[in-house]
């Protein structure tokens, strides 16, 4: 195994370096009017022949509540507009019921739109990657108080995010945060096996024979477990482990090592379905690339 600050790499697992530079944002258009309009001067006449003046304004009404049909279906995340368009076309998209094939068509957030049969959320779905510090919680509200991972991502989207999975209070490293239901139940289900690792700093060093028993399973209260992969850290002491387990078990990691007697110093996910801390320190966020959330969609 090798290791760097930024993530743990094992030799026969390599990982496929993904860019994590932050994708520039893309500037509105710009509206040709600026400050009100003064439109053209017509004149009129009444019937007892006074000419009158009113104006004409080039303004056109539009009703904040509609929205075009394929921006509805590229925000469910079916496809882009322009795709959108085709499908709309070819007459895979009903509203309400009814087939519309009729391009530039508007709809309500509240009409039922089904592309291929299936209802559609029009939501624009958002992905944030957070590198979460000590003494955060993972949740959405706390009773008591306490800060919350909702705190560090307040400004990162209008949306209502969630966090995927969760990491304890003093665990730090990688929480993704989105508003994509689907995907975050396929993230969070054992059987698709997410890649995760960490870096594990304990209070003394690991022996060799207690490696080897976590290497080839052990039995906890709540069961057996065995992680994918455990090494110790090159070129650091051997209190100092990276260890790769697809298990969604409450502090797992933690209990696996108090079971054989030590003390978690510090526990750092430093990787998370392929995702990794590269170019993101702590404490901050980072919206994904298109291609991480298309590599997502290829992990579940």
């Amino acid at each position: 195994m090798t290791f760097n600050t930024s993530y743990i790499q094992f030799p026969l697992l390599p990982l496929l370096k993904i860019q994590t530079m932050r994708r520039p944002r893309s500037n509105k258009d710009k509206s040709n009017s600026q400050g009100k309009s003064k439109g053209n001067t017509k004149k009129t006449f009444s019937k007892g022949g006074v000419a009158t003046s009113s104006k004409s304004t080039n303004r056109v009404s539009s009703d904040p509540d509609l929205i075009r049909l394929n921006r509805y279906v590229a925000n469910a995340g079916v496809c882009s507009r322009r795709e959108a368009d085709t499908y709309i076309e070819a007459g895979n998209v009903t509203v309400n019921g009814k087939t519309i094939t009729e391009m530039g068509h508007k709809v309500k957030l509240t009409d039922i739109v089904k592309f291929d049969g299936r209802i559609l959320n029009p939501q624009k779905k958002e992905y944030v990657l957070l590198n979460k510090p000590k003494n955060f919680i993972t949740t959405t509200s706390d009773e008591r108080g306490r800060r919350t991972v909702m705190e560090l991502v307040s400004k990162a989207s209008k949306s209502r995010l969630v966090p995927v999975g969760r990491l304890d209070r003093n665990t730090t490293g990688l929480l993704l945060f989105t508003n994509d239901g689907d995907l975050a139940k396929k993230l969070t289900h054992p059987k698709h096996g997410i890649r995760k690792i960490y870096h594990v700093e304990l209070n003394k060093n690991l022996a060799a024979e207690d490696l080897k028993k976590i290497k080839e399973g052990i039995t906890l209260d709540d069961g057996p477990i065995k992680v994918d992969e455990i090494s110790y850290i090159n070129n650091s002491p051997k209190r100092e482990v990276g260890i790769e387990i697809h298990s969604g078990r409450n502090r797992i990691v933690r209990r696996i090592f108090e079971h054989l007697e030590y003390d978690v110093k510090k526990l750092d996910r430093v990787i998370f379905a392929g995702l990794t801390k590269k170019d993101l320190p702590r404490g901050h966020w980072r919206h994904l690339t298109k291609q991480e959330v298309i590599n997502l969609g290829m992990n579940q």
